[in-house]
């Protein structure tokens, strides 16, 4: 069991909370194991939104396999509001130490910054503040026009809907890819959004779309793309027609449903060959009867 905590700062936004926690709570409902905790240094937190909520003040029990996170709150500068104890700042040091993650939304950044654990790391904020982080903090590197940063287990967001990608960030690194496209799709949002880098997997990189029979159709690729799954299984799977998947799929993804398992599968075996493997054991690993059709694949990628 991963337990969550997110530490409440007075005039938090909600968004900031609500979003990560309901990505986690949705993943406990699919059986991933978090539990989250909600800690405070007074039992009474205003919210930015005028929605007050309840806290405790002692902190749980932590290991490196947890998580904590600081929602940011509203201010016209990082100066102002946000004030957290020395006490507080040394419970993220100490958590980080210990090899766990700490990870922020908004102007959360700036009580990492404040505990020293931008210094020297890349980071980001809301554009609004970004300035201001970077001067408070100049061992920060301070990347701008990104939805989160990861360096050394220090994770920060830009703030508001962007706790939602950093959240699904977070699970995607812990249970796979699939696992964030599924609380996703389940979270209605309409793209799972990368950070600074390119997307790292076709099962989020295809996702950023609405249709409900090509999602469930993905959801079965996804968990079963060494296997040979013929149109007419698909087109059950997702409640029409054969042609009518066939449109439907290449409307929302691009691509037909046969080319998004060779990607899956091309994209394994580059994982399979970086770790050691021969060309034509990855192939047999994804499903290929030989190395032929991969080498052909990769050929054309």
């Amino acid at each position: 069991m991963t337990r969550v905590v997110f530490l409440l700062v007075p005039h938090l936004h909600l968004l900031d909370l609500a979003g990560p926690a309901q990505v986690f709570s949705t993943a406990a409902d699919f059986g991933y194991g978090y539990e989250t905790a909600y800690v405070g240094e007074q039992e009474d937190i205003p919210t930015a939104q005028g929605v007050p909520l309840r806290a405790v003040t002692s902190w749980p029990d932590l290991t490196p396999d947890d998580l904590v996170i600081v929602p940011g709150w509203r201010s016209r500068t990082l100066r102002q509001n946000g004030h957290v104890a020395e006490s507080t700042l040394q419970r993220l040091r100490d958590h980080h130490a210990a090899g766990g993650v700490v990870a922020s939304i908004c102007a959360g950044a700036d009580a990492l910054g404040r505990a020293g654990l931008l210094d020297g790391r890349r980071c980001t904020t809301h554009h609004d503040v970004q300035d201001e982080l970077a001067v408070r903090h100049p061992r920060a590197t301070v990347v701008r026009d990104v939805l989160y940063v990861v360096d050394d287990r220090v994770v920060t967001s830009a703030g508001i809907a962007s706790g939602i990608d950093l959240a699904l960030h977070l699970v995607a690194g812990r249970h796979g890819p699939g696992a964030a496209a599924r609380i996703a799709r389940n979270m209605v949002v309409y793209a799972r959004r990368n950070g600074d880098e390119q997307q790292a997997s076709a099962m989020l990189r295809h996702r950023a779309h609405l249709s409900d029979a090509v999602h469930r159709v993905q959801d079965l690729i996804d968990a079963r793309f060494t296997e040979h799954l013929g149109l007419a299984a698909l087109a059950a799977t997702s409640g029409v027609s054969e042609r009518t998947l066939t449109r439907r799929f290449g409307e929302a993804t691009g691509l037909t449903p046969l080319r998004y398992q060779q990607v899956l599968r091309v994209e394994r075996a580059e994982h399979l060959i970086s770790h050691g493997s021969t060309i034509e054991s990855a192939a047999r690993a994804v499903g290929f009867e030989d190395a032929r059709m991969l080498r052909r694949l990769r050929a054309r990628a």
